[in-house]
């Protein structure tokens, strides 16, 4: 269980200042820069070669992030037409480190009882060439991000990789290596499922909270203009995805592209959001009309 420091979610990029560069090592080209869609700072990291740019946390391998939540998040985007590679060192609760990693480099799905390596799968903007052509060959495109690429929100449940995967129980979050071609935004860790389709008022009126799952913190987010639906400008990829049963060989966008929150289709994002109070009274009034009370009731009028 996260730390009180930690909950309910860390900014690590925040908490480390990022910025600073005195409790994290850039090497080769990183730079910061405004980007102007997103109105806020990015980290660019750029290279011929993935691991010759990169951004790392801690500063050495000696050290490490001590991070406990659940879920990792980071908000990225591959740069068009190039490769990227991000590392991930987790420790499990017997004190083992394993490295996971993900790469658009990656052909296919490799494991070791301390590594393992997911291909990651860019997808295209919907409509797009890319995502026709993905689409007309029933597969989506390996290799080199796509040129219309979009920021993503990657949400990883290591707690699960390392349970489905390996069989080990995850302990903590030792360090992360972002290696060239891409720019991140943020990262953070939480025990919370954050779905960023979600506002405040539409998470209350559900009582989402009930279900771990929440809106994405402001600084967390991404912007939506007026009139704009978060999931028509951005890719959300959770993975493993949510009530699979069966490990998948690569990270990629799911068809739904919404977070699921459990196997009870009235507990389905977003449908549960868009219960009106009408629809909310009417199952209620089919509930009571279906009790057994009810049914008794009526066999004996």
């Amino acid at each position: 269980v996260p730390a009180a420091w930690q909950r309910p979610y860390l900014n690590i990029f925040k908490h480390f200042r990022v910025e600073e560069w005195k409790r994290s090592a850039r090497e080769g080209d990183v730079a910061a820069l405004t980007d102007a869609r997103l109105k806020g700072t990015v980290y660019r990291i750029r290279g011929s070669v993935p691991t010759s740019s990169y951004l790392q946390l801690p500063r050495t391998g000696t050290q490490s992030l001590g991070l406990a939540g659940r879920y990792l998040y980071l908000l990225f985007k591959p740069m068009p037409r190039k490769h990227f590679v991000v590392h991930l060192d987790v420790a499990t609760e017997e004190n083992q480190v394993v490295r996971i990693s993900f790469s658009n480099l990656f052909k296919e799905f490799k494991s070791t009882a301390t590594w393992l390596q997911f291909p990651f799968i860019c997808g295209a903007a919907k409509g797009s060439v890319y995502d026709c052509t993905a689409r007309a060959s029933r597969r989506d495109l390996v290799g080199s991000a796509p040129a219309d690429v979009r920021w993503t929100c990657l949400v990883l449940d290591l707690h699960s990789i390392l349970s489905l995967y390996l069989n080990r129980r995850y302990s903590h979050l030792k360090s992360i290596k972002l290696c060239s071609n891409l720019l991140v935004k943020n990262l953070c860790t939480s025990d919370l499922v954050f779905d960023p389709g979600v506002t405040f008022s539409e998470a209350r009126q559900a009582d989402l909270a009930c279900r771990g799952v929440a809106p994405m913190p402001r600084e967390m987010a991404f912007p939506v203009p007026k009139g704009e639906k978060w999931h028509d400008l951005y890719d959300y990829i959770r993975f493993p995805s949510e009530g699979s049963k069966v490990p998948y060989d690569s990270i990629q966008k799911s068809s739904a592209g919404h977070v699921a929150v459990s196997g009870d289709p009235l507990c389905q994002l977003p449908q549960l959001v868009t219960l009106t109070k009408a629809v909310r009274d009417r199952l209620s009034l089919i509930h009571q009309i279906t009790s057994p009370k009810a049914v008794s009731a009526l066999w004996k009028g």
